[in-house]
């Protein structure tokens, strides 16, 4: 049988790539519980700096695979799901780009949108799809994409269902660049590249975690919890070779995370 997802490292920086391409990369359990398993991995290996996710085919992921949601409405699902939550992505300490090369829907997009940055094909096709299937805004979606579009604009996303491209995903504020198909992994991974390169594995993680649990907290807390970050940042080998390497004109030797 096939590998659910790809997975393949390269100068520091982990390539994975959901492959049902059959399907759009519809997503089910036993994919998920594999991306999350390459993550978890990610994670304690200290050769990735950077993770890419994308699809293989002319999707990235088509949401939650038809065959699931029919058995679910029929009541004959019965595989056990995954205990890590959809957002289980926040939780690993390096920076995750996803790179949506085709379709984007439902489940898909919720995927899509918690990783780290976004990168999307100019002709990817997006949508929520929800509404249009009787199910609601999923995962932690409704909480998402008001801070990245404000209000209104989810409102319309999630309430229409309706499908937009890659393109106006940027201009709506949802992804961090729309860029010709044929370009985009490698743009994704030379962005990877230089974020494996040139920027603190333990800056990266300590960053992460404050963009995405700062939005809970109020600007007094936000401002307490990074100064005990900023010391404790003084304290790490990171902060040393980052001063050194620029004053030195080098580029710097980051301890791995």
């Amino acid at each position: 049988m096939a590998e659910l997802v790809l997975s393949t490292v390269d100068q520091g920086v982990l390539t994975l790539t959901f492959n049902r391409p059959d399907t759009l990369n519809a997503w089910t359990d036993a994919m998920g519980r594999r991306y999350f398993d390459l993550l978890a991995e990610a994670e304690k290996d200290p050769a990735v700096r950077a993770v890419v996710v994308t699809g293989a085919g002319k999707g990235f992921c088509s949401g939650a695979d038809f065959k699931t949601l029919d058995a679910l409405r029929t009541g004959t699902y019965d595989e056990r799901p995954d205990p890590r939550p959809h957002t289980f992505p926040t939780t690993i300490g390096k920076p995750i780009i996803a790179a949506v090369n085709g379709a984007c829907a439902g489940l898909g997009m919720v995927h899509a949108l918690v990783c780290d940055l976004v990168m999307t094909a100019e002709e990817a096709k997006w949508t929520t799809a929800f509404a249009r299937r009787g199910l609601i805004a999923e995962y932690g979606l409704s909480w998402v994409l008001p801070r990245l579009v404000g209000q209104q604009r989810a409102m319309d996303l999630l309430l229409s269902g309706r499908v937009f491209t890659g393109q106006e995903a940027y201009e709506l504020g949802l992804v961090n660049r729309a860029v010709p198909g044929e370009e985009l992994v490698a743009r994704a991974r030379a962005y990877a590249l230089e974020l494996a390169a040139h920027s603190s594995p333990a800056s990266m993680a300590v960053i992460k975690r404050q963009l995405w649990h700062d939005w809970e907290a109020t600007l007094e807390e936000s401002a307490q919890t990074a100064v005990r970050e900023m010391l404790a940042s003084f304290e790490r080998p990171d902060f040393a070779e980052g001063v050194a390497s620029f004053l030195e004109r080098r580029a710097p030797d980051f301890p791995a995370l």
